[in-house]
């Protein structure tokens, strides 16, 4: 099971931005009962490249990390490096992901979020559910072009357990 953030709403985050993603994805997947190893995505690995992009992504994690220091997180890091433990453990064996690599992908931008969950869909075959809004005052939740009766149930599913769950603590 993999989360990812955020593939349907913000643009272009800021640095800051991306940190609050960061804490509110936290705690979907807390909700899910699943305990988040988050990986910020980039093109570069832990600064090996310079660019807009990589410095957002280790600005976030710095961000996040003072706001919320009990998550596992790391980053700038490639998707790939982020969920294979093997390369991590060979070559950046200091990344908090080493040991059990990111079960929640942060992308930089809405471009690369969107297409990537696109691609997961529908090249990969994996099932998703969401997109999940988060950060709203009341429930609101978003259906697809072509959702299916599944995915309908899948979303007023979560719409009313979000109703009942208003506020969770990271």
């Amino acid at each position: 099971t993999y989360f990812l953030a955020d593939t349907t709403v913000n643009l272009n985050p800021t640095a800051k931005e991306l940190s609050g993603i960061i804490g509110l994805t936290a705690q979907v997947v807390k909700f899910f009962d699943y305990e988040p190893r988050i990986g910020v995505l980039s093109y570069s690995n832990f600064g090996s490249a310079k660019g807009d992009v990589p410095t957002k992504a280790a600005e976030a994690v710095r961000l996040a990390k003072i706001q919320w220091p009990n998550l596992t997180i790391d980053g700038d890091i490639q998707a790939n490096v982020a969920v294979d433990t093997k390369i991590q453990q060979e070559n950046y064996p200091f990344s908090e992901l080493a040991e059990k690599g990111a079960n929640t992908l942060i992308f930089p931008d809405l471009q690369s979020g969107n297409i990537a969950y696109k691609l997961l869909m529908e090249i990969g075959g994996a099932e998703a559910i969401g997109p999940i809004l988060m950060g709203m005052k009341k429930p609101v939740h978003v259906l697809q072009l072509g959702s299916s009766v599944r995915d309908i149930v899948n979303m007023v599913s979560i719409a009313v357990v979000d109703a009942q769950q208003q506020e969770m603590p990271l």
